[in-house]
């Protein structure tokens, strides 16, 4: 009988275009919550896009017969994931409010070398001399950007590099999630921990909460949707290509990362954060190619 599903080469082209939609999304998400930011405390920010993705997520898992309050949500690698989601999300909201977004777009790129990093070393993943020289080089760019001990160097830098530890320790406990948990499940608690992050930085602050204003809200609300699109996007480019195929494409979110810092914040780019994304990115896609060869079955 012929098979009737399309071939792998379209699969891979429509998976590519997904992920690069889910890119450009994730990117107008950040745009949207630096521009929210000029008017609202980020506490405040967090947990109302927080409630906004949980309501979205949790309908779909109830909706996809998935258990919201099941006992795994409160096992200990379900904990672990809360406590990285929560620091990773917080930390890169002040990274992209308070620093260019661009340079804190490009610093997020590195997350996949630490995931791999972190494999080896939690999961005891096989990552040879050759990976390991890739992750060096692409901290070495990460290192490059902040520029630390050089007269630019700033503090607030390191909320982009806090932020994205924090992001690839969830994506490394993602890893170890129960199995029978969702996709939709574990974005709802993903949520959770974004509004947990908000209250507790709203609180640390003291800040007032500020009823929005029209142009405000509407960013909000563009926000949230451009993040569930991004989420929705991910999972059909990792669901419809080979994963080989269309996770290269991430890295098309720091091109619009860069573009929309300079196109809506007046940013500008700098020798250093050209050579350290040159370095995270050829890093990153090295890493890729080798993850892809390992996997590979030997003839």
């Amino acid at each position: 009988m012929t098979s009737l599903s399309p071939p792998a080469d379209t699969r891979n082209l429509v998976g590519s275009l997904w992920m690069v939609l889910a890119m450009l999304a994730f990117a107008l998400e950040d745009s949207l919550v630096k521009t929210s930011a000029s008017t609202l405390p980020l506490g405040q920010i967090l947990i109302l896009f927080g409630c906004g993705g949980s309501i979205i997520f949790g309908s779909l898992a109830l909706l996809n017969g998935e258990k919201l309050f099941a006992p795994e949500v409160l096992n200990r690698t379900m904990r672990i994931r809360f406590a990285f989601e929560a620091t990773g999300r917080l930390f890169y909201g002040l990274a992209i409010t308070l620093t260019p977004l661009s340079s804190a777009t490009v610093i997020l790129q590195a997350t996949p070398l630490v995931v791999v990093a972190g494999a080896a070393l939690v999961f005891s993943e096989k990552v040879g001399w050759r990976r390991w020289s890739a992750i060096v080089i692409g901290l070495i760019g990460v290192l490059v950007i902040i520029q630390p001990g050089g007269d630019s160097f700033s503090m607030l830098s390191l909320l982009a590099v806090i932020g994205m530890l924090g992001l690839a320790g969830r994506d490394l406990a993602s890893r170890a999630a129960p199995v029978g948990m969702g996709a939709a499940t574990l974005g709802f608690y993903g949520f959770l921990a974004v509004i947990f992050s908000g209250a507790a930085f709203a609180i640390w602050q003291g800040a007032a909460f500020v009823w929005p204003d029209a142009a405000t809200a509407f960013c909000l609300a563009g926000a949230m949707i451009a993040g569930v699109a991004a989420y929705f996007s991910l999972m059909k480019a990792m669901r419809t290509g080979e994963v080989s195929a269309v996770t290269p494409f991430r890295y098309t979110r720091l091109l619009f990362g860069i573009a929309f810092g300079i196109l809506l914040f007046g940013e500008s780019l700098t020798l250093p954060m050209v050579v350290g994304s040159a370095l995270i990115l050829l890093s990153g896609l090295f890493t890729l190619s080798r993850s892809k060869k390992v996997a590979a079955p030997r003839p």
